[in-house]
């Protein structure tokens, strides 16, 4: 599984700053960390950067190549004239090592966006986006993905080891409801053909506008039901060293802990389409009882408050 760094990210008060001061030193330290804890590329998050866009990509793929080599980088503005920027800077005997991230199925993105990544050779991520909005249902979403996506990519040449679906992650604050039907979206994606498209999440969007004490335990549950269905790709926070280690105890199927074992019976479950049996769940381990509440309010059974915890 492809992970991808997150912490680059204007929404970063440290980091806007940096961007803005051109302070390289701090942007090399976090970028070298983010790669010693297990992260295999890092998202390059500059926002829209309607004027400065290009030259701002063009000296943050300096910072980045100085920190950790060439490194695979995601490419993450709206921004196309930063995009390709950040395309010639990464490329390599004729291929950009980058993924852009990200072009919608909106028809002004699906002109402009695909082909660049096609031209450099990059991987691109595409989201089950349409002008309406995001679909809320996975066969909704499915659907987008195979009727303009991928007939996209195609068209333009992309191959499909090039292409990463984004069903799109919702908050469990707000859109609790609609969260369940990513998992099923991946779900479904890892079936319509063979070889089934590659798909890619956004990790900590299923934790966006819930307390930041709370986020850690729901963004890693979340992540081990995603696993269970196939996803290919996530940004995510590589420094969230919990996180990595439930990511290793699900990928080395490591049953030493009866955490281990109830996160191995939980991703079991989810990758049979069943229901997790609290009869595996040791109820008087509080880390257990709390990923069996945090699995009951991803999948809609139980209404999702700041306080579900404390139930």
């Amino acid at each position: 599984m492809l992970l991808i760094g997150e912490r680059i990210h204007i929404i970063s008060p440290k980091v806007k700053e940096a961007l803005a001061a051109r302070d390289g030193a701090f942007l090399v330290e976090l970028a070298r960390h983010q790669k010693e804890a297990g992260a295999h590329a890092l998202d390059l998050n500059i926002g829209p950067q309607k004027k400065a866009g290009p030259e701002v990509m063009d000296w943050l793929v300096d910072c980045m190549h100085a920190a950790v080599g060439d490194m695979l980088l995601s490419l993450d503005t709206t921004n196309l004239a930063a995009i390709e920027a950040g395309l010639e800077k990464t490329k390599r005997n004729g291929r950009a090592n980058a993924i852009i991230n990200s072009t919608s199925a909106e028809a002004e993105r699906l002109a402009a966006v695909p082909p660049l990544a096609a031209q450099y050779g990059a991987k691109l991520i595409a989201l089950t986006l349409a002008k309406e909005g995001i679909p809320v249902t996975a066969d909704a979403r499915v659907s987008l993905a195979m009727e303009k996506l991928i007939p996209r990519a195609e068209e333009v040449g992309l191959p499909m080891s090039d292409l990463l679906i984004d069903p799109l992650v919702l908050t469990v604050s707000g859109c609790q409801e609609y969260v369940p039907h990513c998992i099923e979206a991946v779900r479904m994606l890892k079936l319509v053909s063979d070889p089934p498209p590659l798909v890619n999440v956004g990790l900590s969007n299923v934790s966006n506008a819930v307390p930041a004490v709370m986020r850690p335990l729901i963004n890693r549950t979340y992540l081990v039901m995603l696993m269970a269905v196939g996803v290919d790709a996530v940004i995510l926070d590589p420094l969230d060293r919990e996180l990595m280690a439930w990511l290793r105890i699900v990928e080395q199927r490591d049953d030493a802990t009866g955490l281990g074992r109830l996160l191995l019976k939980l991703h079991d479950a989810v990758a049979a389409g069943e229901a997790l049996d609290p009869a595996v769940v040791d109820f008087s381990d509080p880390r257990q009882a709390e990923v069996w509440k945090t699995v009951q309010i991803l999948l809609n059974k139980v209404i999702y408050t700041d306080s579900y915890l404390r139930l």
